[in-house]
């Protein structure tokens, strides 16, 4: 296979796909910190745009290198993206949950700020499934895989950024029940990876 329209539109519609978990996610971020400034905004988003472009590498690298390994590693991953988001999912839903009882839901600034350690539990657990486009991928070249990799990053994060912005809207509107319903897009996106 050759660098032309059709390799593009692939490696575009392929970022398409696999940033949807993203977007879904960072809907859910956007919600739950209605407040969170451009830096960390672009962070969460180039984290994404990271992971959605490094799994289908790792996938070409084991289906060049280590096939027999990845195929067996392979029935584990709609598992380990279900355990992360349920977790993630749960915490911020008991998080938002803890807070109307309190009474501070009503204030953005008191949402919960996603930490670095949990941004990056994000970033694997919406990509992990995107280690499978390695096989998708497996007749290009190195150089190929890396330039549709790149292509992939850059769509997941435009996508990512939309969704931040949407969630950020609602989580302002929605103060007092945004962490709930970000909470629980995580956790229906777990189980939609894990049926899927």
């Amino acid at each position: 296979m050759m660098f032309g329209a059709g390799y593009f539109i692939k490696s575009v519609l392929l970022g398409v796909g696999l940033a949807m978990d993203a977007f879904s996610v960072s809907i859910a971020n956007g919600l739950n910190e209605p407040v969170m400034d451009k830096r960390r905004m672009y962070l969460i988003a180039g984290t994404f745009g990271f992971f959605q472009a490094f799994m289908p590498l790792l996938g070409w690298f084991c289906v060049h290198n280590l096939v027999n390994y990845f195929k067996t590693f392979e029935t584990f991953v709609p598992w380990i993206a279900l355990i992360l988001l349920l977790y993630i999912g749960g915490k911020m839903l008991i998080e938002s949950i803890v807070k109307i009882r309190k009474g501070d839901a009503d204030h953005p600034e008191s949402a919960g700020r996603l930490t670095l350690a949990g941004l990056l539990v994000q970033g694997i657990a919406t990509s992990i499934d995107a280690l499978s486009v390695g096989f998708a991928i497996a007749d290009y070249t190195l150089l190929m895989a890396v330039i549709c990799a790149l292509i992939i990053a850059v769509v997941t994060y435009i996508i990512s950024m939309i969704g931040l912005h949407i969630g950020k809207r609602f989580g302002l509107k929605l103060a007092d029940k945004a962490g709930i319903l970000g909470g629980v897009i995580l956790i229906l996106i777990g189980i939609q990876i894990f049926i899927s």
